[in-house]
């Protein structure tokens, strides 16, 4: 059987792209709202991944979905936040993830609604993220040096 081979974007592994999990945000789906504000404010990051024990990605806590609970849950002390946890909150939108075998073709899809895109391996268990910022970089990176790649015309 002949094997197709793509040409161009597609040959990059997005674990180029990759922000490992180590050097990423996230809260756990056991953590009290009161540590996932906590760790986002530190963090200064608008929207986190939700982590279950085993390390599978489970969702997306973003700042809206907190301001939402806080207000329907009536939360305005942090002993009271305490007593709540992540997965009370009714979130907007999770993040979709990819695998970490995706096609760039398709972590740009992806990454089109999304300010990062959650990667996990083979068995679901989130490994990093991918953020919009590195796609940006990456593609002007490659629009940069097909530039240069291309002759100069005299005129």
């Amino acid at each position: 059987m002949k094997r197709t081979v793509r040409k161009g974007p597609s040959l990059m592994n997005i674990l180029f792209l990759l922000t490992p999990k180590s050097d990423c945000a996230y809260v756990r789906e056991e953590d009290p709202i009161r540590q996932a504000l906590e760790r986002m404010s530190a963090a200064g990051f608008a929207a986190v991944p939700i982590l279950a024990k085993d390390g599978t990605y489970r969702g997306t806590l973003t700042e809206g979905d907190l301001l939402w609970a806080i207000k329907k849950l009536y939360l305005m002390d942090m002993k009271e936040a305490e007593s709540h946890g992540i997965m009370e909150i009714q979130r907007r939108k999770d993040n979709q993830a990819v695998s970490v075998t995706t096609p760039v073709e398709d972590l740009l899809t992806t990454a089109v609604d999304q300010n990062f895109v959650p990667v996990v391996d083979d068995r679901g268990t989130f490994i990093g993220i991918v953020t919009r910022k590195a796609i940006m970089q990456y593609c002007m990176d490659t629009y940069i040096f097909a530039k240069r790649a291309q002759p100069v015309h005299a005129g």
